[in-house]
């Protein structure tokens, strides 16, 4: 068993259940956008660390990181140059290792990104491909291609990248590399061996320094079917999909090997973007990563039908693969949920329409600078509050991210010259970008960055973040903080008493009521009229209750 670099804790500190993880409310953290000690305007580890007590009186079990490896930023921090250390801007791994102390010892696990289907082109081993011959060992760690025409002039194929323009890009020889997303981020090439041994000593490197489980970038995407040398191929890249899948289950199971040497064993977390539900489950199998987001709910209309059938197939889907769940409705890469719910619907969404129609309201919104079509910020509010209490109440884990428990929205009017999202330059302006949900998040009501740091902020905040800010909110009884923490709060006791499973209760339209164990009962009115509130002792209601249930509420009550 590997031993950890940091010092043994209690278990009085932190809970050894190996299974933690699948009933666990993890909070995702954009560390560049979470607090800034050091006053450069972006946050870093000291940051996180100081606001440990904040994260502790929320309630969380854990902490997802996202990047803070060295990078260039050219996505983020998803171009990563050092998989094994800390980007300077952000720390060091002494501060790495205190923060990580620091979340243990308050009983908080931490899960950190992970980025295996690419590095950043300042790689030590993307440099060395650049300067080696064609053909060459260095070369094979990524996918590099002869290109097309009779000078090779054109690409391989007509791939486009995920963040707009080709999918390939030359180098001074002639050869072509392959990336997904950003010119930045060129895709390792997973069938050498050589890539998959070095992932497995970063996966220890961290996991002996403490780290409790792993979020897996990208996770079902790593192997596509390109064009050998000679091949005039130009097909699809992700057929036949099953055969890929079967290499990415031997990968996994090399990472579950790792994860398993571990007491408790480490947990991981796939980002999988995929349909149907069997094929996302695939990669949350217990021989497998042991999870895989579920994005549904985060694609839903606020709708009780939307709703039921999403968490009806998804738990009988994950039942029989004997997967534990996972529940979401924002991220670092959508527009919080506060403004979705908050924007007029267009049209009914048809059954397995991508992009939902939610999608295409919200990307007119974001290019006409949050004007058009008018955003209802306190129904936005009151949904995204009642729709959080309907997912806290769910079998399984929950997914958290950053700013929502102070209920904020998304910042939409941002200038082009402040915008930093690869999407945003690489589509000429056409699609606006993610940098709307990665603004950094106020603390205090005054300052230059509202408590985030003491110099300003990477990002512009509008002024009516100022409201919003964590100490506001926390003097609040009637706050989205106060009452993100008290359902954490009661969550926690409910589940000592609740089993595993989720009883649909009769409810008139609009409204949807389910019971857990211990006669929990969880009633969301998603309709336009106040509803009839079944009895029962009221435990945590997310607007005022008086009698009914009102619209864009959820109660918790024992029965």
């Amino acid at each position: 068993m590997s031993q950890s670099l940091v010092p043994t804790l209690s278990p009085m500190a932190l809970d050894m259940n190996p299974d933690w993880w699948k009933t666990a409310v993890v909070y995702q953290i954009y560390p560049r956008s979470f607090a800034d000690a050091n006053g450069d305007t972006i946050g870093d580890l000291a940051g996180l660390t100081s606001r440990v007590p904040y994260l502790a009186a929320l309630g969380v079990d854990a902490v997802w990181l996202s990047p803070f490896y060295p990078s260039a930023l050219a996505d983020g921090g998803y171009d990563v140059d050092d998989y094994r250390d800390v980007d300077p801007k952000i720390g060091t791994l002494a501060e790495f290792d205190a923060m990580t102390a620091a979340l243990h010892a308050a009983g908080i696990r931490l899960v950190v990104d992970i980025v295996p289907n690419h590095s950043s082109d300042r790689h030590p081993w993307f440099r060395e491909a650049l300067a080696a011959a064609p053909d060459s060992p260095a070369r094979d760690r990524y996918i590099f291609r002869d290109g097309r025409g009779e000078h090779g002039e054109l690409p391989p194929t007509d791939f486009r990248a995920t963040f707009g323009g080709p999918a390939w890009t030359r180098v001074a020889d002639g050869q072509w590399y392959f990336h997904l997303f950003a010119i930045e981020q060129p895709d390792f090439n997973w069938d050498n061996p050589e890539v998959r041994a070095d992932f497995l000593t970063t996966l220890r490197f961290w996991a002996d320094r403490g780290v409790d489980g792993f979020r897996v970038d990208v996770a079902d995407g790593l192997f596509k079917r390109l064009p050998g040398p000679g091949s005039d191929y130009t097909g699809d890249p992700w057929t036949p999909r099953d055969e890929l899948d079967r290499r990415l289950d031997e990968v996994y199971a090399g990472w579950r090997a790792v994860f398993d040497e571990y007491d408790p064993p480490r947990c991981a977390v796939g980002e999988v973007w995929a349909e149907p539900i069997e094929r996302r489950l695939r990669f949350a199998r217990p021989d497998n990563l042991g999870q895989a987001f579920n994005f549904d709910l985060l694609r839903a209309n606020f709708r009780a039908s939307e709703f039921r059938a999403i968490v009806n197939r998804n738990l009988v889907a994950a039942a029989a693969v004997g997967a534990s769940q996972t529940w979401v409705l924002s991220n670092h890469d959508v527009v919080r949920h506060a403004t979705r719910y908050g924007l007029p619907l267009t049209r009914p969404a048809a059954p397995n329409e991508f992009p939902p129609p939610t999608v295409v309201r919200e990307v007119e919104w974001l290019k006409s600078g949050g004007v058009e079509p008018v955003e209802d910020v306190t129904l936005g509010l009151s949904r995204a509050k009642a729709a959080t209490a309907f997912l806290l109440g769910l079998p399984g884990a929950a997914y958290l991210y950053q700013g929502e428990e102070l209920g904020l929205r998304e910042v939409a009017d941002l200038d082009a010259a402040d915008r930093q999202d690869p999407t945003f330059f690489r589509s000429d302006g056409d699609e606006i970008g993610r940098d709307g949900c990665r603004v950094p998040l106020p603390w205090t009501p005054e300052g230059p960055s509202f408590g985030f740091g003491p110099a300003g902020a990477h990002l512009p905040q509008p002024a009516w973040f100022a409201g919003y800010a964590a100490s506001v909110e926390a003097a609040d009884p009637g706050s989205a903080l106060t009452l993100y923490r008290e359902l954490m709060s009661r969550r926690k006791q409910l589940l000592t008493s609740a089993d595993s499973g989720l009883t649909w209760l009769d409810a008139p339209d609009g409204v949807l009521g389910y019971a857990r164990g211990g006669g929990w009962q969880v009633w969301t009115n998603f309709g336009d009229l106040p509803a009839p509130l079944p009895a029962g002792e009221i435990l945590v209601a997310t607007s005022p209750v008086d009698g009914t249930l009102p619209p864009a509420t959820t109660v918790w009550l024992h029965a």
